[in-house]
């Protein structure tokens, strides 16, 4: 049992829950100002996160077993190399579905009662797992995937106020979004040979790689841009939060000098431990300012 936990965990990637939970938790931290704290809502918006995440991963490695067997990046895998069979993972995609519809039944039984997170749960649940066959049809898969985790900051927004004083959260969660697809499309140049001729879609195989990481810097300028809107439009936002922005920046430059087009043996550092710092720090960021301010 815990050899199958282990490695079900390392399918899905767990520790890469960093990239959206921090976003989630900071959007959660700013509702707060305005709303009154309650552990049930910490604990919705937590088990929501990793459920979800860990719904829509285990369904990706499914859903991409035979793709994963013929590329030599990621023939290693557990399901294309048998260390996981596929009704196992097909096991835990299915009882982590029912364990995020199941999580947000904390918001409708709290009081006073949010019912929206259970309305939208289904829609939101298909969402997400739909980014997995979206490169069979559309290069702007990387784009599906940025709107995926885009939802992580305003759903727990809504989870917490409602809809309510929108802006920031869908300023935060746009911003998540380009972020995402930035790096994303920045990874996805590793494959861009296999994707063309295995008739897969993407930006790297359409474009090439040179253009493709030109893509990948306007969105995360975009993303940058969204965060300083952020910084007008949220009022317990202020000074720590534009130093952090400041380091967020040159962050994101880091990353884009560490990828060339002729070299692509830092991706994965780019990709992981880069992409890794931004989200932990700004959340760090905006838990410091929430606290002086």
């Amino acid at each position: 049992m815990l050899t199958a936990t282990r490695k079900l965990l390392e399918l899905i990637r767990f520790s890469h829950t960093v990239f959206a939970l921090p976003f989630a938790a900071l959007s959660a931290a700013l509702a707060w100002r305005d709303e009154p704290f309650r552990w049930e809502d910490l604990v919705g918006v937590l088990l929501c996160m990793v459920f979800a995440r860990s719904a829509a991963m285990a369904f990706n490695r499914v859903a991409d077993r035979h793709i994963d067997a013929r590329n030599p990046r990621t023939a290693g895998r557990h399901l294309p190399a048998g260390t996981l069979t596929v009704g196992t993972v097909w096991l835990f995609t299915l009882i982590c579905c029912v364990g995020f519809v199941a999580s947000t039944l904390i918001f409708d039984l709290r009081e006073p009662a949010n019912p929206w997170p259970l309305y939208l749960a289904l829609p939101t649940l298909l969402f997400v797992l739909g980014y997995s066959l979206a490169k069979r049809f559309t290069s702007l898969a990387h784009f599906w995937l940025g709107a995926a985790l885009m939802l992580a900051p305003v759903a727990a927004w809504v989870a917490i106020r409602g809809f309510t004083e929108m802006t920031v959260p869908l300023l935060l969660g746009g911003a998540v979004g380009f972020w995402v697809a930035g790096f994303d499309i920045l990874y996805a140049c590793q494959d861009a040979a296999f994707d063309k001729d295995a008739g897969l879609h993407s930006v790297p195989a359409r474009f090439g790689i040179p253009r493709s990481l030109r893509i990948a810097a306007g969105c995360h300028a975009v993303m940058f841009a969204l965060l300083v809107g952020l910084y007008f439009a949220s009022p317990h936002l202020g000074g720590v939060f534009l130093a952090g922005l400041g380091a967020v920046g040159a962050l994101l430059a880091y990353e884009h000098w560490l990828v060339r087009p002729d070299d692509l043996t830092r991706v994965n550092r780019a990709f992981f431990h880069v992409n890794g710092v931004i989200s932990l720090g700004l959340l760090a960021v905006v838990l410091v300012q929430l606290a002086v301010r």
